[in-house]
């Protein structure tokens, strides 16, 4: 019983068997000047009390023995107790320092909930951390990677943690059972095919874990939008179709781009967004949905029913129960 009581101590943290060991000795030696001197310290407390200030070196002056008896413990308990709060206070500041080198280098666990994942580090996920961060500062960012090796963001805005995310592990320390939203990202240092098969195999793992969690996935090439939807991914997004569609369209319209730029960044309090028709709505043209929606700021450009969108339909067109509409609004979109 005592053996197993002993190992259980010392698979404790550093700092809390020396601050159990500190108060063990300021407790026993306030005690023992409590027993030689009762009318000096005539309660524990008062004992404790001194016990704690001559282990600190403080030394009020106050209280102090005046028997020989009372000396010799107050000799013991200096060169005893301020060696342990000493070292108390040494492995506190260790722990501290070795905190934050986890935190910085992504061994940490993240324990917190509704949380937003992004899965790999390039330019496009520094972008959208960056986006979410201004959209809601208050929802927390959990970034995973194998290559980097240290936080990108040291202020603690964004918690890293460093580890291949097809790997069961990496995910619990992500605590990916209680995130909010996942987003897989390409790995820029492998061709578009390995990339590929490494996003859905993420995402396989992801799903796997957490089946009801939103999940997006870039994917590069055409032909692997299909293995992606079936292996349970809430939205695809074709990074090379939509950079082709836009290079196509500033060929046929110059300066098209910009303008697409402009209604997709969030930054200037636009956002392009799908949002749930209301009973108010249902059986209401697109034109009379449109103009209400215009006087708060709101400009109606489509719907989606199904799993069709239609852009710019017919001003006579009703919206059904289940249409979303899609709108740019200056409403957050989080």
């Amino acid at each position: 019983m005592i053996s197993n009581l002993y190992y259980l101590f010392l698979r404790w943290p550093v700092f809390i068997r020396m601050l159990i060991l500190a108060l063990a000795v300021i407790c026993s030696f306030g005690f023992i000047i409590h027993l030689i001197e009762p009318h000096r310290f005539p309660t524990v407390f008062i004992g404790i009390y001194w016990s704690v200030i001559t282990a600190a070196t403080v030394g009020y002056g106050d209280l102090y023995p005046i028997t020989n008896a009372g000396k010799l413990v107050s000799i013991f308990l200096v060169l005893t107790g301020v060696g342990v709060l000493s070292s108390y206070f040494v492995s506190l500041s260790a722990a501290a320092v070795s905190s934050q080198n986890a935190y910085m280098e992504g061994k940490e666990m993240f324990k917190g909930r509704n949380h937003c994942i992004i899965v790999g580090w390039n330019e496009r996920a520094s972008t959208v951390i960056e986006h979410l961060i201004k959209n809601d500062a208050s929802k927390p960012i959990v970034l995973i990677d194998h290559s980097l090796d240290q936080n990108p963001y040291p202020k603690r805005e964004v918690i890293f943690i460093k580890g291949k995310p097809h790997n069961d592990e990496t995910l619990k320390r992500a605590s990916l059972l209680s995130a909010e939203c996942v987003l897989i990202t390409a790995d820029q240092n492998s061709d578009e095919l390995h990339a590929d098969m490494n996003s859905i195999m993420i995402l396989l793992t992801v799903k796997g874990i957490h089946p009801q969690v939103f999940c997006a996935v870039e994917i590069l090439k055409e032909e692997n939008v299909s293995n992606a939807r079936r292996a349970g991914a809430d939205e695809v997004i074709q990074t090379n179709m939509q950079t082709s569609s836009i290079m196509f369209n500033s060929l046929v319209s110059h300066g098209i781009s910009d303008s697409i730029l402009s209604i997709l960044t969030h930054s200037n309090g636009n956002h392009l967004q799908y949002t749930q028709a209301t009973e108010l709505w249902i059986g209401k043209t697109f034109k009379e949905v449109g103009l209400a929606l215009q006087e708060e700021r709101k400009l109606l450009i489509g719907l989606r029913r199904a799993e069709e969108t239609i852009i710019n339909p017919s001003p006579l067109s009703p919206f059904l129960p289940g249409d979303e509409l899609l709108i740019i609004s200056g409403d957050s979109i989080l």
